[in-house]
């Protein structure tokens, strides 16, 4: 049958129209693709305080999903079909992050992960003010891991604008706060529409003469692992030679991947036996992997939560140096009504 050549054109007109759309964006998105430095500076003071080195230590770290992965969601990236939860459904997410933080508001350190400041995917609400305004207690720090002008993924509903970061929440005043930007990157074009991943480092000056350093950290999720590895690989340098001139070393986040030896106590939950986990031989002796077996910290997104079926796991959890002794850590479970993840808090003191 021959076609009429007026669909012919009109199909071709098309099919121009859909190229150069995304010729269009590729183009944009190499001119405003965000490239940060290896090392920036957040914040800096010379008129810090001392924190007393026989004090007790607390932290919390928690990826809070950008209030947009709740227990309903399923998420297109991990084998799901659905790119964002309903608009008051967001809303009530991050109304009740907020009460859950407020009630913890007397820990010293609040790290959090996956907190929009403009984004499509959770409404344009900036969190991080939104947070901020209500832990008046808190001095407030935030970094930016994913800045794209737009994500065009999936085709028929993309997810948009995305401007996103990690952030720390301290009761303390810092003498500085450095992002750190991990190596690693996806080919060309992918890297231009994910995250750039970061660390943040917060560096506190105690009595006894040494430093406190918070990590924050947000590894990379969806590589097979040669990008995990090259963070790890980066972050342990820096590790080393920072315990070496005699400081003390907390970090706490989400670390895409489980514990060394990792063996779960879960009641009632399946367990993610694929989840990729670190060696053993990681760091030398006296370096403590700190997190609680008895709860998950993180489900699958493939489908909305149930608790019989749904796989879980542990990637949230803290990593403390040889002269810091852990007192107590649990994992908050939440039921992963707001986000994909639950809390995790530990207490600590300095030797």
């Amino acid at each position: 049958m021959k076609i009429p050549g007026s669909i012919l054109r009109i199909s071709a007109a098309l099919i121009a129209f859909l190229i150069l759309t995304f010729l269009a964006i590729i183009v944009y998105a190499l001119i405003s693709d965000y490239k940060p430095e290896e090392k920036e500076i957040v914040y800096t003071s010379d008129k810090t305080e001392r924190i007393s080195d026989t004090v007790e230590i607390s932290l919390l770290t928690w990826n809070i999903g950008y209030c947009g992965l709740d227990r309903e969601m399923d998420f297109f990236y991990d084998g799901g079909t659905r790119v964002r939860t309903p608009e008051e459904k967001c809303y009530e997410n991050i109304d009740t992050v907020k009460k859950f933080l407020m009630q913890n508001d007397t820990i010293d350190f609040i790290l959090l992960q996956e907190i929009d400041l403009k984004s499509k995917r959770s409404y344009r609400v900036n969190e991080f003010e939104t947070f901020s305004e209500s832990l008046t207690e808190y001095i407030p720090f935030f970094a930016v891991n994913y800045d794209v002008f737009f994500v065009p993924v999936p085709p028929s509903s993309p997810m948009g604008k995305v401007l996103s970061g990690i952030a720390v929440f301290s009761r303390f005043l810092p003498a500085s706060v450095t992002r750190f930007s991990f190596p690693g990157k996806y080919g060309f074009p992918k890297q231009l529409f994910m995250l750039d991943r970061c660390f943040v480092m917060s560096r506190y000056l105690l009595e006894n003469g040494g430093e406190l350093l918070v990590i924050n950290t947000h590894n990379e999720a969806f590589d097979p692992g040669q990008i995990r590895r090259a963070q790890m690989a980066y972050l342990k340098d820096l590790l080393l030679a920072e315990y070496q001139k005699g400081n003390y070393i907390i970090a706490g986040g989400d670390w895409n991947q489980s514990p060394p030896d990792f063996k779960p106590e879960f009641t009632g939950h399946h367990v993610n036996n694929d989840q990729m986990m670190l060696n053993s031989d990681y760091l030398p002796s006296g370096w403590k992997w700190v997190y609680d077996n008895t709860e998950p910290s993180n489900r699958s997104v493939i489908a909305p939560y149930d608790r019989e079926t749904t796989t879980t796991t542990v990637i949230d959890f803290f990593l403390i140096s040889p002269n810091v002794e852990c007192i107590s850590v649990d994992c908050v479970n939440l039921d992963f009504r707001n986000s994909d993840h639950n809390p995790v808090r530990m207490k600590v003191r300095l030797k």
